[in-house]
């Protein structure tokens, strides 16, 4: 198989790629498949250097593998929690054509016993950071002609569906990747006629730091993990779609790419 390489005359040549939660995981994943199309990347995350968080990898660790392969690409450090924050990483990060809305944070906790705080806190990151940024890019994406915001979802945002009982905990994370949809879905419709694509990519089960520490993959849920590459594939593919053909869809990785007939690229 041939090594994965930058192509710097890819579709998104010319275009600057902002992703959300870059230090690690799917985030990082993202900012690689992008840049091997060509895109100029900011990568955004709370954690600069490997050590501040007790999860592996760092802002700087994924812009050194970008760079490594000769992609042209830089870190904003920023909390996605704070609205001055993000009104500073849109400054910092210039004009920005492809926006990846990608930083979580969540907890794990039952509806009964969840602190207003932490509720809150999810909200503003999961629901209110994605929308503050449109808002932010919307109006530049505009004036050059076009653009696209791509949301990471969760298939937590699906109903529970009968017999009930065993699953408590994620009823909160739910009610965020809701949201978000239901926001992707209305921005779609307001924002089409300017050319920017509006979309979800709901990963599904993930092998990433994020996804470990919560416990999430285990004997009963091992057979459906899923590569992470097939969730950056197809961020990379609506991050290049037509407004007027693929806008205000709630897509689940592995069957979109079925769909387009690709496979999902080894990446960087």
């Amino acid at each position: 198989m041939a090594k994965p390489l930058i192509d710097l005359n890819g579709p998104l040549k010319g275009k600057r790629a902002l992703v959300t939660g870059a230090s690690r995981g799917i985030g990082e994943a993202i900012c690689a498949r992008l840049a091997m199309a060509g895109a100029s990347v900011v990568a955004t995350a709370r954690t600069t250097d490997e050590g501040e968080s007790k999860l592996p990898g760092s802002l700087q660790m994924t812009v050194e593998r970008l760079r490594s392969a000769g992609a042209d690409a830089h870190f904003v450090k920023a909390d996605l929690a704070k609205g001055f924050d993000r009104e500073r990483l849109i400054a910092e990060a210039g004009p920005v054509d492809v926006l990846i809305n990608n930083a979580a944070i969540t907890y794990f906790i039952p509806v009964e016993e969840f602190p207003e705080k932490r509720f809150k806190l999810m909200m503003e990151v999961q629901v209110y950071a994605p929308f503050h940024l449109a808002q932010l890019v919307i109006s530049g994406m505009r004036k050059r002609g076009g653009g696209a915001i791509v949301n990471i979802s969760s298939p937590a945002g699906l109903h529970p569906k009968p017999p009930y009982g065993g699953s408590r905990g994620g009823t909160v994370y739910g009610m965020c990747k809701v949201a978000l949809e239901r926001f992707t879905t209305g921005l779609a419709a307001e924002v089409q006629t300017d050319g920017i694509a509006v979309n979800v990519v709901s990963p599904g089960l993930v092998d990433t730091p994020g996804v470990a520490v919560h416990g999430l993959i285990n004997d009963r849920t091992r057979d459906r993990v899923q590569p992470v590459e097939f969730i950056a594939e197809a961020v990379y593919r609506l991050a290049i779609a037509d407004a007027n053909q693929t806008t205000g869809r709630i897509l689940y990785a592995a069957p979109f790419l079925e769909e387009l007939g690709v496979a999902p690229a080894s990446l960087i």
